[in-house]
């Protein structure tokens, strides 16, 4: 999706993004062997999955509001564009709220709007949002009040029992016996695009995994990189999205490491949990 135009200027302020780990925890992503280049039929494969995701959240965020009359709003009522600086840690503590698993109560700062856009990232493309129990849970939490019917409707729509389907998932977005649905996001740096205190929207680069895995999985995991930009309101004392949306990239050059088996592949998900707080 294009953001259309977002205003930088000469002026613009610098910002630092950190992503922080748990303490005790080392990095589990150490060098491992080369990697082969996947085959054609399996690049395919991840292609269309990555194809369906970004249509279903497409699909959600109809009616949203286009971001590129957004951001002219928000030029025009005064927000002023913001660039983002070499990552580094910003020294600000890290919140400590939380509602159903997902972080709450940031500061009323451009730094509180970047980890609230940051949380809402990896809830937003987790493998529980493909679940409609905990789906249900999640968007309340994340969005303000008065945005909530609408989005909600509009996710149950995009994730249907015929797309779970193509994604080798049950109604309840459950992988099939023997199976591991893996959907999984980490933010790699956030950039404010315009903020005031009253509202703010702020592009989430990630990275993140996608994909069934099992011995029998024709939808194997694999990586992903893309933007999220996520329109944030501050509504009683924490900011809450308004709304969402995802293009691709930028990406890296893919590198020569040998894919892990489908079995390595389940057990590390299992093993290693998820990031629960970024910034």
């Amino acid at each position: 999706m294009s953001l259309g135009d977002d205003g930088y200027g000469e002026d613009d302020r610098h910002h630092v993004t950190r992503t922080r780990l748990p303490e005790g925890e080392v990095d589990p992503y150490a060098p491992a062997a080369r990697r082969g280049r996947p085959s054609g039929r399996n690049l395919i494969t991840v292609v269309g999955v990555v194809v369906l995701l970004i249509a279903a959240i497409a699909f959600a965020n109809r009616g949203g509001g286009d971001s590129a009359s957004s951001d002219s709003a928000d030029s025009a009522s005064g927000h002023k564009g913001v660039s983002s600086g070499p990552t580094a840690p910003s020294g600000t503590k890290p919140v400590e709220g939380k509602s159903g698993g997902i972080a709450s109560g940031f500061a009323h700062s451009e730094q509180g709007a970047q980890s609230a856009a940051a949380n809402f990232a990896v809830a937003l493309v987790s493998a529980d949002i493909l679940k409609p129990e905990r789906r249900h849970e999640i968007v309340p939490q994340i969005f303000v009040s008065d945005k909530v019917p609408e989005l909600q409707k509009s996710l149950d729509n995009a994730y249907s029992k015929d797309f779970l389907s193509k994604l080798g998932l049950n109604e309840q977005g459950e992988a099939a016996k023997g199976m591991t649905y893996v959907s999984r996001t980490a933010p790699i740096g956030t950039k404010t695009t315009s903020y005031s205190d009253a509202s703010a929207s702020v592009d989430v680069w990630c990275t993140g995994l996608f994909g069934t895995a099992g011995v029998s999985s024709t939808n194997p995991v694999a990586n992903d990189w893309f933007t999220m930009t996520i329109k944030l309101r501050w509504v009683d004392g924490d900011w809450k999205a308004e709304s969402f949306a995802q293009k691709d990239g930028p990406a890296p050059v893919n590198s020569d490491r040998t894919a892990s088996n489908a079995d390595e592949i389940a057990k590390a998900v299992e093993q290693y949990g998820g990031f629960s707080y970024a910034r």
